[in-house]
């Protein structure tokens, strides 16, 4: 024994001497000279041996090194990525002069038949314009809609909105060509956007002055807008004025977007105020029927800032993935301060001889922290090749409603955001268990391992402790997200998106402008569409299910007639087969057959709208009146309720009319949507677009869907969340389950001999098993029990977003605890079972 303590104190000795010369540098001499100069240049070249000397032993350690890099290379590439989604969407300013004084303006009427919040009407417009205090200038906007666009030979259908000639000035936004309209302009002039400028005159200036088609009316292009400027969204390409006046005007006809410039100093809700007040006279001033002036006696502006309206419904989206992504580095962070931990629990001996020999408390903290830092740097370097990865991939499957999600770049905000991180990161990582390890204890100079586990790690099992945390946290999250879009997948909408085609034309020719010809056009497209090889059946309506609202009206019943009374409803029109191919159950009478198409009197009513009219009733037979015109109209069928909006939104009662109306000049349908049902939904357009080209040759084809692309992206923006913040689950539980595993390693490993001797004292490989997994279970379950608490805190941020599911969902809870609870038993057993390995005679003979 005597020898072998000989030798270790010689072997001691020999260390102690490597380190000394190693750590000479970064030991200040007791002679060191005063002068500025010299204490600056011994102070670099303690720095840059110390860097040095950190880069030597990282790479001794290259599973440490490689682990630690890839780990924090990860979570800060993940959140430069969203914190660059969320930079450009939510924190570049918006294109507007002042935008904090911009206010979107709309209304609501509790107690009514309208929608809880509902779009402005031209007369509210010239009344606020007109006799609002608080502004300095309303202005009025309708879209974007879908028309069609006609330059030379090309034709198409493209997004476009119209304005009143003040939009721009009210805006604070400036042409970078041209002008914007005036008061003065007729309505046959138009700007045009930079994407359409670029995209179809090449950035040509003389397109200023030229001619257009737009909505069928020849306008002069007079301004070109500038490249940030998409208003009232993303994928605006043209804008042409609308000239409000009292001539012709119906009060009452919502659906037109009114912004507003606040006076200096104007909040919302004083604003809020003085619109009520005034919207509340439009009747006197207006007119109107008596079913307007009930409505308007309910009537509630409501004032919203303009950045709100525009990026609010994205906002917490976007939110809720940066704050999961950030769980992610914390995660990341914590498990790299354990592999730090446990680097310097192993180095206790190391660092005790460097202190020994005269290195300070901070010459070790900062040696220790200097590792933390490179580690970071090679991380930071990771993510920054990561990020420029990632984000063309995010932006590609992220919703197209996203405002400005085209604008995403890799950028220096990234690289900075990216650099930064990493430096928080090696701070949040190294300091502690630099700290920890830099405390001197010269016991270590004599011991071996066996005092190495008389410490308690409070701070591995806390760090282990919070990764579970923030892990359950995200997985409880993701699981409502999952539930909910389960939820959503078994929706009946009252239709089959299944084997359906969709497609929109345009066709603009003097001999289709009166509705019966247009009818017997359509008919005849239907007629001929359903030749096509694997066609079952063809049918039409106005406004798609899933793609476009239909028409809200008010009607009267047979029962009311000579009455105020009536309701609000949807209206649309169909033709062909279109119940039979939507598969839409008819429920009581029929359709209309083609030779009603071409007739009028006569309607089908959706099964909301029979029992809102006419409750417990055969509605067969029964009649209303459009409040807009005198003609009354027979139910001639009832069919289901169908989904117009999304999968989210209840049916709303709605009746179908023929293709045209009571005189040749009424209801003619301008561009309905086809909708086929084929198992060639997928594959069918091309053979559609040149039946369309043979019989149409100047008609756009547009809005080419099939119903299960319509059906997938109403649901877009739950998968979209649910998909990223389910991998940033997957990522939290997989780190903290490798983050508990190497903890529990460490421990079995510095245990060897205590297992070793209970071994040989008889204890059987059972208990050790059960010892070990036991000690992993207790702190993570102390982590679940944390993280319950974080999740009920932190998961009602997911309220709007959520379907069918409550934000504290019993059965989430306990179905992402028992897993997280699964994963961390699985993880400590592999340990475990290393550890019921341990040779009693070989761990013995090895102290």
């Amino acid at each position: 024994m005597a020898r072998v303590a000989e030798h270790g104190r010689t072997a001691l000795d020999l260390a102690a001497a490597i380190l000394a010369e190693h750590l000479r540098p970064t030991v200040t001499p007791a002679w060191a000279p005063d002068q500025p100069e010299q204490q600056m240049g011994n102070f670099l070249e303690d720095w840059v041996g110390d860097l040095r000397q950190a880069a030597r032993a990282l790479r001794r350690a290259p599973g440490f090194t490689l682990v630690a890099i890839g780990t924090l290379g990860l979570a800060i590439g993940v959140n430069a990525g969203i914190f660059t989604v969320v930079k450009t969407v939510l924190l570049d300013p918006l294109p507007f002069r002042q935008i904090d004084r911009l206010m979107f303006i709309a209304g609501a009427a509790p107690g009514s038949e309208m929608p809880k919040e509902f779009l402005s009407s031209r007369e509210l417009y010239l009344q606020y314009q007109e006799r609002s205090r608080m502004t300095n200038g309303v202005a009025l906007y309708s879209g974007p809609f879908t028309s069609t666009l006609r330059a030379g030979d090309r034709v198409e259908r493209v997004r476009m909105a119209q304005s009143t000639p003040n939009l721009f000035p009210t805006l604070g936004v400036r042409p970078v060509l041209g002008r914007v309209p005036v008061a003065a302009d007729q309505e046959n002039v138009a700007v045009i956007s930079y994407a359409l400028w670029q995209t179809w005159f090449g950035g040509d200036p003389g397109v200023i002055g030229r001619v257009l088609q737009i909505s069928g009316t020849n306008r002069t292009v007079i301004g070109i807008m500038g490249k940030d400027f998409r208003f009232p969204s993303d994928g605006t390409l043209l804008w042409y004025p609308v000239n409000v006046t009292l001539t012709g005007l119906t009060p009452g006809e919502f659906g037109w977007g009114i912004v507003a410039r606040a006076k200096l100093g104007v909040t919302p809700t004083a604003l809020a105020r003085e619109l009520t007040a005034l919207a509340r006279e439009a009747p006197q001033r207006f007119g109107g029927p008596v079913s307007y002036s009930r409505l308007m006696s309910r009537y509630q502006a409501v004032v919203r800032p303009l950045s709100e309206e525009i990026l609010g419904p994205v906002s917490r989206a976007l939110l809720v993935l940066l704050g999961a992504v950030t769980i992610v580095l914390l995660i990341a962070c914590a498990n790299a301060a354990n592999l730090l931990v446990v680097r310097a629990e192993g180095r206790m001996r190391e660092l005790a001889v460097r202190r020994a020999i005269g290195a300070s408390l901070g010459d070790l903290v900062r040696f220790q922290l200097i590792e933390a830092f490179e580690l970071a740097l090679a991380a930071g370097l990771v993510a920054a090749v990561l990020a420029g990865v990632l984000l063309p991939v995010f932006v590609h499957i992220a919703p197209d409603d996203i405002p400005r999600i085209s604008a995403v770049r890799l950028g220096p905000a990234t690289i900075l955001y990216v650099f930064t991180a990493a430096a928080a990161s090696a701070l949040i990582c190294g300091l502690g268990p630099a700290l920890r390890g830099s405390v001197a204890d010269f016991r270590r100079l004599r011991e071996g391992g066996r005092g190495l586990t008389r410490r308690r790690p409070w701070l591995r099992d806390a760090l282990v402790a919070g990764q579970t945390a923030l892990a359950l946290a995200l997985l409880i999250g993701s699981g409502l997200l999952l539930r909910s879009f389960a939820k959503l997948a078994r929706v009946r909408p009252g239709y089959d998106t299944s084997n359906v085609f969709t497609f929109q034309i345009a066709p603009d020719r003097p001999a289709l402008h009166d509705g019966p010809t247009f009818a017997r056009f359509q008919l005849e497209v239907m007629s001929r569409l359903r030749a096509l090889p694997g066609v079952t059946s063809v049918g039409l309506v106005d406004n798609v299910p899933l793609d476009e609202d239909p028409q809200p009206v008010r009607v009267r019943t047979d029962a009311n007639v000579g009455s105020d009374a009536t309701a609000l409803v949807n209206t649309t029109f169909s033709a062909g087969d279109y119940f039979k191919t939507m598969r839409v159950a008819v429920l009581r009478g029929h359709p209309f057959t083609d030779a009603e198409a071409l007739s009028s009197g006569h309607i089908v009513v959706s099964h909301g709208m029979a029992q809102l009219l006419w409750p417990g009733q055969d509605p067969l037979g029964h009649r209303i009146e459009m409040e807009v015109d005198s003609t009354w109209y027979t139910v001639t069928g009832e069919v289901d309720d169908v989904m117009q909006d999304d999968f989210r939104t209840k049916p709303s009662p709605l009746f179908y009319l023929p293709l045209v109306g009571p005189t040749p000049e009424s209801w003619a349908v301008s561009s309905p949507a086809y909708v086929m049902r084929t198992s060639r939904a997928a594959v069918i357009a091309p053979e559609v677009r040149a039946l369309v080209h043979q019989m149409a040759p100047e008609a756009p084809m547009y809005r080419v869907y099939t119903m299960a692309d319509l059906a997938r992206r109403s649901m877009e923006q739950l998968s979209f969340l649910m998909l990223t913040l389910g991998i940033a689950s997957i990522l939290a539980l997989i780190l903290s389950a490798v983050g508990l595993y190497g903890v529990l390693s460490y421990v079995v490993s510095q245990r060897t001999r205590e297992i070793g001797v209970r071994m040989a004292l008889g204890a059987d490989v059972g208990q050790v098993r059960r010892m070990v997994v036991t000690q992993g279970t207790r702190v993570v379950g102390l982590g679940v029990v944390i993280g319950l608490a974080v999740a009920l805190a932190s998961t009602r941020a997911l309220g709007s977003l959520l379907y069918g599911v409550a934000p504290i969902d019993a059965l989430t809870f306990v179905a992402m605890s028992g897993t997280l609870l699964l994963v961390s038993v699985i993880a400590s057993y592999l340990p475990a079972r290393r550890a019921s390995n341990v040779d009693p005679i070989e761990s013995l003979r090895g102290e």
